[in-house]
């Protein structure tokens, strides 16, 4: 599985392209994979004949897994191997399996949401085989995490093997039965122990399941269970894991984009006749945006082991929606150094690109600050979620026509009505203080209200 991002840590196979005994020549597609961050096909790194498949369509593994073997011209498939035991369906209790790092380099395929998974070479527990003989990476990562003895788990898996779900029950019977309850029989009859106080304390604290043993949602008898799709999962998994790494705080100012708006009703119809896309407030707070982090350096940034890696070159992440299926970020590269127009023409492109799942892994990595525009569905303030490892993400909220305060030139007030919304940046207080943040945003504010975006265009 090649690195498909600089932090995607696994990929999901969705198709081979080519089956065992077929000939591949370097460079023709391969497989197509599915990532948080894109779906794209992989091609060759060799040509010659496919004599094994190691992971199956569906698989999810860990950056680096051997997935296929391609042999010289001429040279017979292997051997068929049995085929590996259908997943099981998850009880309607048990959530999506995270993924797990895999203990051993013989486990080639990660836990697929269906917490059953194909390993082309298992490898026995290290606390022995428990009642459901050979236990997968998952399975074996929360015994191990829990200090259980697998034995004493009920394997309801083909022949008897322990999923997921299995620990799970188990751990709710153990806290059932810490606070007070009977704990059930769980395998060969036996009783569960008493599960220790201190680790049964978080299970009563929280109602959603989780690897950590936390008790699962359970489904009323009218509810729908969805299981998650794997841009559904992995998105999910990047934003926790970005709240659980960085100290978001939330920083807010009002802009007005009555100058931006005189602009665009002008020339709109011209620019679309011109360069084919439509000419959005996106793009203008786009290059407010890339002019502005030249005197905020510290926020186009990442954080690193004890240090903040300051970037000279501004790749602007924009945040797409997949038909409200999912989310992706491609990258604007060098966007410091592109007009108006430029970006304008490099935003839709991207977009329309990212809606028809024809953005390339290229085009989803190095980011190094990102926009996020949920403006067109009329929001007021968001809080978004910093896109890891970069330390700020700036939110366009709606853009509405309201009565404001404006000054004449002898300093005169009077009441006028202008487009204004509202401009929201999640930072990481880790890299920069809340001085910094704000003093950023008042200043895109400015740049966004005064500069001639007519001489742009």
């Amino acid at each position: 599985m090649p690195q498909l991002g600089e932090t995607v840590t696994e990929g999901t196979i969705i198709k081979w392209l080519k089956n065992v005994g077929d000939t591949i020549v370097q460079d023709e597609p391969l497989f197509e994979v599915s990532t948080d961050k894109v779906d794209s096909e992989v091609p060759s790194p060799a040509e010659g004949v496919i004599t094994e498949i190691l992971v199956p369509e569906g698989a999810t593994v860990d950056i680096g897994t051997r997935l296929a073997v391609i042999g010289e011209a001429g040279s017979a498939p292997e051997p068929a191997a049995a085929p590996a035991p259908k997943p099981e369906p998850v009880a309607e209790h048990a959530p999506p399996s995270p993924p797990a790092e895999p203990e051993t380099p013989e486990a080639a395929v990660e836990p697929t949401p269906a917490d059953v998974v194909a390993v082309a070479e298992e490898t026995p527990s290290p606390r022995g085989n428990g009642a459901g003989g050979l236990l997968s990476p998952v399975v074996r990562k929360l015994v191990n995490e829990h200090g259980l003895d697998p034995s004493l788990i009920r394997g309801t898996g083909q022949g008897g093997r322990i999923t997921r779900g299995d620990v799970l029950g188990y751990l709710d019977a153990q806290a059932t039965a810490g606070a007070g309850g009977v704990a059930p029989s769980l395998a060969g009859g036996r009783e569960a122990p008493p599960r220790p106080a201190a680790a049964a304390a978080p299970a009563v604290a929280s109602g959603a399941g989780d690897s950590r043993g936390f008790p699962p949602a359970l489904p009323g008898e009218r509810d729908e269970v969805v299981p998650f799709s794997n841009i559904r999962r992995l998105t999910a998994e990047h934003m926790v894991r970005s709240k659980a790494t960085s100290a978001h705080t939330l920083v807010v100012v009002e802009a007005d984009y009555e100058g931006i708006d005189r602009v665009r009703r002008r020339e709109k119809d011209r620019f679309k006749e011109q360069e084919g896309v439509s000419l959005t407030y996106l793009p203008f707070v786009a290059r407010a945006v890339v002019d502005v982090l030249r005197d905020y350096p510290n926020l186009n940034a990442s954080v690193g082991d004890g240090t903040l890696i300051v970037h000279r070159d501004v790749h602007l992440g924009i945040a797409v929606d997949l038909d409200r299926q999912g989310l992706i970020v491609p990258v604007v590269r060098q966007a410091d150094g592109q007009s108006l127009r430029g970006l304008a023409r490099a935003i839709a492109d991207l977009a329309e690109r990212a809606r028809s799942r024809r953005l390339s892994a290229d085009d989803v990595v190095g980011g190094t600050f990102t926009i996020t525009n949920p403006g067109p569905f009329g929001t007021v303030i968001t809080a978004p979620i910093i896109n890891q490892p970069q330390v700020a993400i700036l939110s366009t909220d709606g853009v509405k026509r309201r009565p404001v305060v404006v000054t004449a030139g002898d300093g005169t007030e009077a009441i006028a009505i202008h487009s204004v919304g509202m401009l929201a940046m999640s930072f990481d207080h880790r890299a920069v203080d809340g001085a910094y943040a704000s003093a950023f945003l008042r200043d895109l504010a400015h740049e966004i209200e005064t500069r001639d975006w007519a001489s742009e265009l």
